[in-house]
């Protein structure tokens, strides 16, 4: 059993599973785990969603639409080839694709989806909501969630956060932008007051400034540009997701370079960091403007915040932080990977168990809205099921607006595992003691994941004499031994798989109160291992010179791009990590060394 939590974004669409008490990001790109929120209508009818409408629309820009999302609750259709098309229809068609996919490496249909949304639709766009989950013919049962809880539920997975405790939530995305009030209670978070949003405004405004700057530095050669010509538009189109690459790039980088390939110039325009943040600046206090005005309505003072956490991939600006930081003097959380934190706490919603919790138990109502003098209570999740009876013949054919829902898609087929992703080495050690077992020898190897069994020897009934209970030994850059965790602060690595293209680490930690942040804070420098090299003690800036190659991280999970893993993992079989500081200094453990964290094999 499974349940999936998905965010449908204004530029990129997100998925996470939970299952076992365990949640993870679902991989829905080849490149990347999100995918572009791009729908198109092919000339034979049927449509592509993701990756290969995002390839096919840079040709094909008459049969494409993009960014619909900010449309939503707009009456009037979208055109692609000519052929109207509802938003939430093209939202349906979105999902609907991304609960497929999902089902396909699964092997079989979730139980409950959660989606997302954004924390100021009112009563008419949950109600399209609920038209466009009818749209999917899923025919599994689907739920909502304000985008802020579910970023918040995911945040109390990674730090504790106490009944009664004030979080901010500054959700900068691809297309809008949300600052909501919310308070821990005892089953879940509550929205206090109401939030503030601005409806067109995100990171698709950013990308926007940096062409207008490219445009100003070729003088006239966009004008020239023939509209009507198939490799101009194309050529014009790869330029934007030039500017768009060399915007995230300024976000680590202090300046960048943006390729111009077309037809009448070749060229490259240089872009600082300064720059960029003199665009946006007044753009951004507009967002910190919202926020306070979301504090006033919630009759919450800034210092009585626990932390204000940023969400949305426009959040990784550092002025963002900068100025989010220097006008609530609060700490500020940045997730590592911003693009994911909002389905992973939807899933966590779908799983109906407390963020905190370690068995399931009272489900959560993301949905429910605090008084600021009662602690928030739980109730039912607003949503709808979408469709009845088992799933039967996909529909890949184009659904004009208000066109009833099309059928159900047909069971995906199991793949070869079953569809059941697990790491595989609790599966070969299971089948390895079945083996032993099976032999004759008498010997148990006993498999301790966390508990201390004490290594008795034990009779059996039959009056066979087991032997000595042996564990398998832990290499030792592999333990997360006492030592490490008596640290002030330290990590345990727990697991690395790919999922696609980027490297998911799992692990747990201990901050000592603080907020983990890559920019003012204490975080994690993480890179590739063959066991013994390179050593930790030149994994930071503290190493001058004799510094070798990490990266930083400060998000639960870690989640490793595939530039990043090209840079600082290559081949090598293990991934390791360390805490450092404000300065990347990796931190001290309590001998003078740097063990304050381990490694773990990465699942290929």
């Amino acid at each position: 059993m499974y349940v999936l939590g998905v965010d449908l974004g204004t530029t990129f669409t997100a998925a996470a599973t939970w299952r076992d008490g365990h949640a993870e990001v679902a991989s829905l790109g080849s490149r990347a785990a999100v995918i572009p929120s791009v729908v198109l209508l092919r000339e034979d009818e049927t449509v592509l969603t993701g990756e290969a409408a995002n390839r096919r629309g840079l040709t094909e820009p008459q049969r494409v639409a993009r960014e619909f999302k900010r449309r939503f609750g707009d009456t009037t259709p979208v055109l692609l080839g000519g052929v109207p098309y509802s938003v939430e229809a093209l939202m349906a068609k979105l999902l609907r694709s991304v609960v497929e996919d999902v089902a396909a490496r699964e092997g079989g249909w979730p139980e409950r989806v959660c989606v997302s949304h954004p924390a100021n639709w009112g009563p008419y766009k949950r109600e399209l909501l609920d038209q466009m989950v009818r749209l999917t013919g899923v025919g599994v049962p689907v739920t909502f969630a304000a985008e802020p809880a579910a970023a918040a539920v995911f945040y109390a997975r990674q730090q504790r956060v106490e009944p009664g405790a004030v979080v901010a939530v500054y959700d900068l995305g691809g297309g809008t932008f949300d600052a909501t009030v919310l308070r821990k209670g005892a089953s879940g978070f509550g929205i206090l007051g109401d939030p503030e949003g601005i409806e067109r405004l995100g990171g698709i405004d950013f990308d926007a400034a940096v062409f207008h700057h490219v445009g100003q530095a070729l003088g006239g050669k966009l004008a020239e540009l023939d509209e009507e010509d198939s490799s101009a538009v194309a050529a014009v189109a790869r330029l934007r997701e030039e500017c768009v690459a060399a915007k995230e790039a300024l976000s680590s980088d202090t300046d960048t370079s943006i390729s111009v390939l077309l037809p009448n110039v070749s060229t490259e325009v240089r872009l600082t960091r300064a720059e960029l943040e003199a665009m946006v600046r007044p753009t951004l206090l507009s967002t910190v403007e919202a926020l306070r005005r979301a504090l006033d309505k919630a009759g919450v003072a800034a210092e009585d915040l626990h932390s204000v956490l940023l969400v949305g991939g426009s959040s990784r600006m550092p002025l963002v932080t900068q100025l989010v930081g220097a006008e609530l003097g609060r700490p500020v959380a940045v997730d590592a990977h911003p693009k994911h934190a909002v389905a992973l706490g939807a899933a966590w919603l779908a799983s109906d168990q407390p963020p905190d919790a370690p068995v399931q138990g009272a489900p959560v109502d993301a949905m429910q809205r605090a008084a600021p003098e009662e602690e928030p209570t739980s109730g039912t999740g607003s949503g709808a099921a979408a469709g009845t009876g088992p799933p039967s013949a996909g529909d890949q054919a184009a659904v004009p607006a208000r066109e009833q829902p099309p059928p159900a898609p047909p069971a995906p087929p199991t793949p070869p595992d079953g569809g059941r992703r697990r790491r595989a080495l609790p599966v070969a050690l299971a089948g390895l003691v079945a083996i032993l077992l099976l032999t004759g020898g008498g010997i148990w190897w006993g498999i301790n994941q966390g508990g201390d069994d004490g290594g008795d020897d034990q009779d059996t009934d039959s009056g066979a004499v087991v032997a000595g209970t042996t564990e398998p030994e832990v290499p030792p850059d592999e333990e997360c031994s006492d030592a490490v965790m008596a640290n002030e602060r330290w990590v345990c690595l727990t697991g690395a798989a790919f999922q696609g293209d980027e490297l998911v680490i799992d692990y747990e930690a201990e901050w000592a109160g603080s907020v983990p942040d890559i920019s003012t804070g204490f975080h994690l420098h993480i890179w590739g291992s063959d066991g013994n090299r390179p050593p930790d003690s030149i994994m930071g800036t503290h190493a001058g010179d004799r510094s070798g190659d990490w990266v930083i991280k400060d998000g639960r999970p870690a989640v490793l791009s595939a530039a990043e893993v090209a840079e600082v993992i290559g081949d090598r079989e293990k991934v390791c990590a360390r805490i450092a500081d404000a300065d990347h200094a990796l931190v001290p453990d309590n001998d003078g060394e740097f063990v304050t964290g381990n490694c773990v094999p990465i699942e290929r």
